[in-house]
This record gives structure tokens, sequence and C-alpha cells, in this order.
């Protein structure tokens, strides 16, 4: 019997949203959950490449997660550039430790304050949405939600000094994630205001280095990545270092491979300026 996304695949029904909503859901609706926030992504970087696409998905999730008796709803988020400056396994679960201790990105920041006061809120544990947003916010910043993660990775089975390595103070990830062997920066090819990231080049050619499976079975390499050294807005000079890639290629980056980097990166010429949310919109149950 073939397996159930095979099936999908050879039937060409991997995108059909009555299968996708089913899939989802059912995982949520096994665990009893009682409120439930979904992050619906649109864009170049995500299954749902328009805005209505993705609002059709959430749409149909919050649907049946509120028909399935869980207070359901559903942000559209946009995935055209990364999220925070981190790409890659290793380099994302250290951006997300970052996050745990009150720093990192402010996109990333957003992203998961905004989700868990909503949730705060939909659980009746927070007066508002915005309340809910400086609770998540307050837990981040005095080390309470990191001391709770270290305790749920002792509780799953990590070493408790491996666990104390990662969730305390300034301690070098390194010392518990294997480092790539080159970490080969790339230097702006002009002056300009940085106006987008785009992520699916830099994921393709991350890929190819084995930052994830082009078949089944194939082994990842979790050291592959890439720190983004510019953010959105931000004006940027000529030859200012802008990505570094981390990769364990037995020579550097080929001329082929810099090229497709270096066309993730839009300048324009405008002032610089800040980045607007991630967040478009929010789904809740009519």
């Amino acid at each position: 019997a073939l397996p159930i996304y095979a099936m999908r695949d050879i039937t060409a029904t991997v995108d059909s949203l009555p299968l996708i909503t089913g899939s989802v859901i059912c995982k949520k609706a096994a665990e009893s959950l009682s409120a439930l926030v979904l992050d619906v992504k649109y864009g170049d970087a995500a299954f749902s490449k328009s805005l209505e696409h993705a609002r059709e998905l959430a749409q149909s999730l919050v649907a049946l997660g509120n028909q399935m008796g869980m207070n359901t709803a559903a942000l559209l988020t946009k995935m055209d550039c990364p999220i925070g400056q981190r790409i890659g396994n290793a380099l994302e679960v250290i951006e997300s430790l970052e996050c745990l201790k009150g720093r990192g990105p402010t996109d990333l920041r957003e992203l998961v304050t905004r989700t868990g006061g909503y949730l705060l809120w939909m659980c009746s544990k927070a007066d508002t949405p915005e309340h809910g947003v400086e609770m998540i916010g307050r837990v981040l910043d005095d080390g309470s939600a990191l001391k709770k993660f270290q305790a749920m990775l002792v509780a799953q089975g990590v070493e408790l000094g491996t666990a104390q390595t990662l969730c305390t103070g300034n301690n070098d990830y390194f010392q518990v994630f294997r480092c790539a062997a080159h970490q080969e920066e790339l230097k702006t090819l002009r002056a300009g205001t940085v106006e987008m990231v785009h992520a699916m080049p830099i994921a393709m050619l991350l890929l190819e280095m084995g930052a994830g499976r082009t078949r089944a079975g194939q082994s990842i390499n979790h050291s592959v990545g890439a720190e983004l050294m510019v953010t959105i807005g931000q004006y940027v000079a000529q030859d200012t270092p802008w990505i570094k890639i981390h990769h364990d290629f037995p020579c550097l980056l080929g001329d082929s491979q810099k090229l497709a980097i270096h066309e993730a990166l839009v300048l324009g010429d405008r002032t610089p300026f800040t980045a607007p949310s991630r967040i478009n919109e929010i789904i809740t149950h009519q």
C-alpha cells in the first residue's frame, strides 16, 4: 500500500485545500486543544504564493477548527524574505534561543509575541490581544520562558549540562552544535537601500549544499546555513558584507553560486526605512 502522501503526489492532490485542511486540523484535534492560532504564510517562499490563496486556506482551516470544537484563528504573514537573520537547521535553532533570551531579530520577536499574545487572549489569559503581546514579551525578557524551555529539553532527554549550555547567558552555541568548515562572506556589488532579500535563491543554494533533502532517506547537514548581515530598509555602502554562507564544500563558492546569491539581494535608491510588519491580517471564526 502506498503512504498517503505518495498517493497525493501521484494523484496531483498535494495542493488540495480540503486535504490540507483535514491533514492540519486532525492533528490539532487529536491533542484536545481548546484554542489554536495558525500562522499561514504567503509569498515567494511559501506554499501559498498569493495573499488570496493564503486567505482561502486560512478560512478553511479556521472554519474546520471551530467546527471541531477548537477556538481557532489564523495569522496571514508575508514570506518573501527570510524570517530573522539566520537560515538553516542549527542556525535557526540558535536564533530561536536568542529570541528566548530576549534578544534576536525584531521580526521574529513580533511573530512570537503576536501569535502567543493572541492565543493567550483566546484562552482568556489576557484581557486583549495587546495585553497578551505584553505578557509574552515580559516572559521573554525576564528569562522565565527560557527557563521553561530548558526544563522541556531535559524532560525530552537532553542532558542537563547540554541544556544549560544552550540556555545560559552568552555561551558559545557551537560547544553543542557542529560548526561548518567554512564561513564565507559575500559583499554588496553596489550601494543602496535594502528593498528585499529573496528567500528562495538562498534556500535553493543551501539545499544544494545539504541543508535539506532532495530524495527520501538523504542525510541532512545541520551545519549548513546562512546569516544575513543586513536588514530590510537599511542603507549599505558598496563592498559591505551582507551575507555569510556556512558550508562544508572543500573549496570556496563558485562564480555561479555567488551570482545566484547576489540576485537575492535587491537594492534601491530611496532613503532608509523601517520594514513593515509581516502580519497582514488575522482570520477569525465568523
